[in-house]
């Protein structure tokens, strides 16, 4: 296992990001910290001067391993199921681009927020857009991998556990859509977290980090020790990034002791 920090543009929504604004800085404080990759959550792919992380990543040897797309859905209010046709369409865009830069990287596309919400539909409804926006998004690209991330219930109505999340997968078909579990959003939906990582099993392509109370990992309740047994006991060696509110006492404190804890965690499996 090889961690990774998640850092963000400067037009973040979300509070849960330990690094903002400054991409730059993100990750040369990440590589000075001791992280093996970042994670970028951007908005908008179109306003980053790629080539410019792509020269900061390599002179730093600190790998890209995913890229986040809520900002899309938080800021501009894009979803892949959205009512709105225009706005679908406009939302599929958008996600290309990041598929585009992805691929850049050889890194995932996260589909967390930016799968939207119910809205009063139904399930069957939204799945049914769901898929067909999955399936524009392969069709459109060629190799890079999209991981779907189960949320808990108070942020969106639509996909909330690893099993809903498999069931979607299986439909999908295709060895470039997997999983990313959080421990987080676990936490509060899940009923046995290390029996649902056995479940998803080889479809687990990407793992997120907080604690049960969204600061860094050490900081609240969560079972790291078995959740990180059962990651072993899978063989899964993808990357874990940590993805916690910068608590306690700011970003870089908080990403310091994230990493503490989480290199115990990993020496003491072995």
């Amino acid at each position: 296992m090889k961690l990774s920090l998640v850092i963000s543009t400067s037009d973040a929504a979300f509070d849960a990001l330990a690094f903002k604004g400054d991409l730059k800085k993100g990750m040369e404080l990440a590589k000075k910290i001791g992280y093996q990759a970042v994670e970028i959550a951007v908005r908008d792919p179109s306003v980053v001067d790629w080539g410019e992380v792509a020269r900061l990543s390599k002179d730093l040897e600190l790998p890209i391993c995913a890229i986040g797309t809520g900002q899309a859905f938080l800021a501009d209010g894009l979803s892949l199921t959205h009512p709105d046709d225009k706005v679908r369409k406009k939302s599929i865009e958008r996600v290309k681009k990041h598929a585009e830069v992805a691929e850049l990287f050889e890194a995932f596309v996260i589909i967390g927020l930016v799968r939207g919400k119910r809205d009063g539909r139904s399930y069957r409804e939204v799945e049914k857009i769901f898929l067909e926006s999955m399936d524009s998004l392969l069709k459109n690209t060629q190799k890079v991998r999209f991981v779907i991330e189960p949320l808990n219930r108070y942020e969106t109505d639509f996909i909330n556990t690893v099993e809903e999340a498999l069931r979607v997968i299986e439909k999908i078909n295709s060895d470039r859509v997997g999983i990313l579990a959080d421990t987080f959003h676990m936490n509060i939906e899940e009923v046995n977290v290390s029996e649902s990582l056995k479940v998803a099993g080889k479809k687990l392509y990407h793992f997120h980090v907080a604690d049960s109370n969204r600061w860094a990992p050490g900081c609240g309740h969560f079972d790291f020790l078995s959740t990180f047994r059962t990651l072993k006991e899978l063989g899964y060696d993808g990357y874990v990034s940590v993805e916690c509110l910068p608590l306690p006492e700011g970003m870089e404190r908080a990403a310091k002791i994230a990493l503490r804890v989480l290199k115990e965690l990993i020496v003491n499996l072995r």
